[in-house]
């Protein structure tokens, strides 16, 4: 289980976050102050810290040297305020990412999730219905048996596998191939390769139970009972 360094002093903030992190399958370890947070270091191992900035009794930036010290571990900011001077500092100091409060709790997610792969602390393998996805190889298997998907296929199926328990909105999975394509990839295109990797990975590409339609919004990653 990976665990997760929250370092918070608002107590309803706190008790949501640990909430939301322990149902997505994360361990967490909650300090409020810095004092706390710098105690908690000495005693346990970690795989991603989640920092607030402001603290009552210093601030998160003295934690996060402190980690980058004793630690290989991605840091996450959290700041109320948006404030680009204390941004660009988070990130000098070696943060992997910030957001800003209030915050959409899948995006959260989301982002801690692009921190862990990005760091190599999150897992490389993955099990949905029939396939097998080992990311580090980058190899995919349905039923034992490798299949071929080109360049944009995967690069498809790892936003829906960095995007578990989210829906996706078309616009987004257009950014991300965009972006990992180098080209123009329209409306028209997405729909032919979500219907061309459902082809190969559904078992009945007609009633899709890993790539689930979400009427109205986009889709969203199944597959627990395919």
């Amino acid at each position: 289980m990976l665990r997760i360094f929250l370092v918070e002093d608002d107590k309803a903030i706190a008790k949501n976050l640990s909430l939301l992190l322990r149902s997505e399958g994360f361990a967490v370890t909650h300090a409020v102050t810095q004092k706390q947070a710098l105690a908690a270091l000495e005693e346990g191992k970690f795989d991603l810290g989640l920092i607030d900035i402001s603290l009552p009794d210093g601030n998160g930036f003295a934690v996060c040297t402190a980690i980058k010290a004793q630690m290989k571990l991605p840091i996450i900011f959290l700041t109320a305020s948006g404030d680009e001077a204390s941004v660009v500092t988070g990130l000098n100091m070696g943060a992997e990412d910030y957001i800003t409060k209030p915050f959409r709790p899948m995006e959260l997610i989301a982002r801690i999730k692009t921190a862990l792969r990005k760091s190599g602390n999150a897992p490389s393998t993955f099990e949905i219905g029939t396939l097998h996805i080992d990311t580090a190889s980058g190899n995919v298997q349905k039923n034992g048996k490798e299949l071929f998907l080109s360049a944009l296929e995967y690069r498809l199926l790892l936003v829906f596998l960095n995007n578990q328990g989210a829906v996706i909105t078309r616009s987004k999975l257009l950014d991300e191939l965009w972006d990992a394509a180098g080209e123009f990839v329209n409306d028209n295109t997405l729909t032919v390769y979500i219907k061309r990797l459902r082809e190969k990975i559904e078992k009945d590409p007609a009633n899709p139970q890993i790539i689930l339609t979400v009427r109205g919004m986009g889709y969203k990653l199944g597959g627990q009972n395919a």
